[in-house]
């Protein structure tokens, strides 16, 4: 009975991976990208095609677990300084968004015969972006650390927050409603908000110090999701999103030691839940609704994404926004979101919309999250560039030169200089045609490039070549290039400018010949000079300076063959330890205290 229990809990979970395993290369084979992929899997397994699953709304309730993790992570990159500094996008381009947009959808939803209230509703859902659609879409192009990437992370914040009175809204417009809800539901969520805060600031870093000392990596894996699940309960109790509170929680352990041990805990059951949820979503799609009602779903999917569309883009020129930044985030925000189905379920139990009305939105929303990447695989082919003149440009082609450089930037221009001073034969390639003219200008000779691309490789002679240096500032374009090389051009020797210690350690382990983080030797520099300036003599500060060069060294190594906690006795940490990391240059004296 055991066995049959567990063949009945395992068939599903193996038909869902196996679906999505499938249809996701697929889609991305043809360029359609893996959110379409999920989707379409997720349609063919539902009720609607082929019935092995009859419950999608409960794998869905389940799955959203990985729009939470997805924006935990994203709040372990936003320290509460930077977080700050992004407020008046928050409150300023995003709320403009919302309310604009809400105000368009509204009066095109009475247009096309809603009643007033019911326009509202629907209107007020469709304008809740899919968090985890954007998401993964700025994630799979590495745009969510880009200024616009970080304007649309912006919006989706604002628009989570936006849920809390939306639904207090929806109590307030019901037949039957109590005054008081509205702001009694506000109190508890701000009060919410403050105890996350405080829980935050407090106790999470002694917590995972706590858990460090049992050298246990499953015990720091299961503190992390207690974390993450905790602040995502809180959340949801007083009425937020479950998603809201993942990110309060990454925000407040974005500063922690522990940060990116975490993430990469975290980043496995973030992936899988990710794909689960769009394969719930796909599942959802009743296309017994989609038959009947199909003219009016088709006019109701047209009419919202062209009115929200022109709201995005009103808003986005005001803002100053360029017409080419304007148009991609048009494209990207154009789609309803999985919390309209909050928005709308709620108001139908509070008898603002009818059964039918609710199917027909739901549906409307599910299939423009589907039609998003459709919309912007169009919008990148037919939509021109500003800023990608190739006039003046010399493209690559059968470069020859003992040394590839890859990347003219700040790094490379400097790391070139050295080769360049003994006549050494440098191929330079450049993806930044601006950079590329700039550089022109004072005599350089760089050649466009993508060396991302193999056969951009080929033709900069990186068969020839003794030496590849990558200079470039995107890890994941860095990790890339190196998996090139590493498979096509073995015999080179590659030389890899690292982003920072994590990204250290994963060129180690790709088995790159030499790497150096881009701050790190310049920061050494820095630091030494504060000893000279403290008085203390040129001799001693550059003793000071290799041992801590070393220390790294040591401690780097002990990390690639261990995690990220290893080889901490190697750091100074300015806290009192046993025996002193480094000998006393003196002893003091009694004139040496403070009076």
């Amino acid at each position: 009975m055991a066995a049959e229990g567990l063949g009945q809990t395992l068939g599903p979970a193996v038909v869902l991976l196996a679906a999505g395993v499938a249809a996701v290369p697929l889609f991305r084979r043809l360029g359609l990208g893996s959110v379409l992929g999920y989707f379409a899997a997720g349609a063919l397994v539902g009720p609607s095609v082929l019935g092995l699953f009859t419950d999608p709304a409960t794998i869905l309730h389940f799955s959203e677990l990985g729009v939470v993790m997805f924006l935990f992570v994203i709040g372990l990159e936003m320290r509460p300084s930077k977080l700050w500094t992004m407020r008046h996008q928050i409150f300023g381009l995003g709320l403009a968004q919302v309310l604009g947009c809400i105000a368009l959808l509204s009066g095109v939803g009475m247009l096309l015969g809603l009643a007033p209230v019911t326009a509202l509703i629907a209107g007020a859902g469709f304008v809740l972006s899919s968090t985890a659609v954007i998401m993964s879409m700025l994630q799979e192009r590495g745009e969510i650390a880009t200024p616009e990437g970080q304007k649309a992370v912006s919006i989706l914040l604002l628009e989570d927050l936006m849920i809390v009175p939306l639904l207090a809204l929806v109590a307030f417009l019901a037949p039957q409603q109590q005054e008081a809800s509205g702001l009694t539901g506000i109190a508890i969520a701000v009060g919410a908000i403050l105890l996350l805060i405080a829980v935050g600031r407090w106790l999470l870093d002694p917590f995972f110090a706590l858990l460090a000392r049992a050298r246990a990596r499953e015990v720091l894996t299961a503190g992390a999701l207690i974390v993450v699940l905790g602040a995502a309960l809180l959340m949801e109790a007083s009425g937020l999103s479950m998603a809201m509170g993942a990110f309060l929680a990454g925000v407040m352990l974005s500063g922690s030691s522990y940060r990116h041990q975490i993430e990469s805990d975290i980043e496995p059951f973030k992936g899988l839940l990710m794909g689960l949820f769009f394969l719930a979503v796909g599942m959802s799609l009743d296309l017994g609704i989609v038959a009947t009602d199909w003219p009016t779903i088709l006019l109701f999917l047209i009419a919202y994404i062209l009115t929200k569309a022109v709201g995005i883009y009103s808003v986005a020129r005001l803002f100053g926004s360029s017409h080419h930044h304007s148009l991609e985030r048009t494209l990207l925000f154009a789609q309803g979101g999985e919390f309209a189905f909050v928005l709308y379920t709620s108001a139908f139990g509070n008898g603002l919309i009818d059964a039918r009305d609710n199917a027909l939105f739901s549906t409307v929303i599910i299939l423009s999250m589907a039609v998003t990447p459709l919309i912007l695989l169009a919008g990148a082919r037919f939509m021109k560039q500003e800023t990608t003149s190739l006039d003046g440009v010399e493209p690559v082609c059968n470069l020859k030169g003992r040394v590839l450089l890859i990347g003219f930037g700040r790094f490379g221009q400097i790391a070139s200089q050295l080769l360049l001073a003994h006549q050494t034969e440098v191929a330079i390639i450049e993806s930044d045609p601006n950079r590329i003219r700039e550089a022109q200008k004072f005599g350089f000779r760089i050649f466009y490039g993508d060396g991302s691309r193999l056969d951009i490789l080929h033709h900069s002679g990186a068969d020839e070549a003794e030496i590849i240096m990558i200079c470039i500032d995107d890890p994941k374009v860095t990790n890339h290039i190196v998996d090139l090389i590493k498979q096509h051009f073995p015999v080179a020797k590659l030389l890899v400018r690292s982003f920072d210690r994590t990204h250290s350690i994963e060129l180690r382990k790709a088995g790159v010949d030499f790497e150096l983080r881009e701050t790190f030797e310049s920061a050494l520099l820095f630091g030494m000079e504060g000893l000279r300036q403290l008085g203390l003599d040129d001799e001693s500060a550059v003793d000071t300076l290799y041992d801590i060069r070393s220390r790294d060294a040591k401690r780097l190594t002990e990390q690639v063959q261990g995690d990220i906690f290893s080889g901490r006795e190697q750091l100074l940490t300015g806290t009192p330890v046993p025996e002193p990391l480094t000998q006393p240059a003196r002893t003091s004296t009694a004139e040496d205290t403070p009076q």
